[in-house]
């Protein structure tokens, strides 16, 4: 269980990562990321695809995947959008609550604007 657990979380990751940086790849390495990514192709399947060998689509993602990861390193995009989420979504808890009543309209406009400093300290 655990193991598909971080397997989802691997997927995910490669996916956040080549939605915020696919852009910079070439246009023949987002066309073999995205069959292995995306699509889910097998590497013997997109080598038939592409007519390389099965070792040069497992080369070619693997630089794939160590360049998004490098652009990630430096300029944090995914980092921020997800803290920028978890944020976003804390202030949806706040809003429950004070629909629920659970807490006054001052309390809540208080802990929204403090997620908000914190989101704007993120950007």
């Amino acid at each position: 269980m655990i193991a598909k657990v971080t397997a989802m979380n691997k997927i995910l990751e490669q996916a956040l990562l080549y939605d915020f940086y696919g852009e910079l790849l070439t246009s023949h390495q987002k066309e073999i990321y995205e069959k292995f990514v995306a699509d889910d192709l097998s590497l013997s399947e997109i080598a038939q695809e592409a007519g390389i060998s099965r070792q040069g689509v497992h080369d070619l993602i693997r630089r794939c995947q160590k360049a998004l990861e490098g652009y990630e390193a430096k300029l944090h995009l995914v980092e921020r959008f997800l803290l920028i989420k978890d944020k976003v979504g804390q202030i949806d808890g706040v809003l429950k609550e004070w629909e629920q009543k659970k807490k006054t309209p001052e309390e809540a406009a208080e802990n929204i604007r403090s997620i908000s400093v914190a989101i704007l300290e993120e950007l």
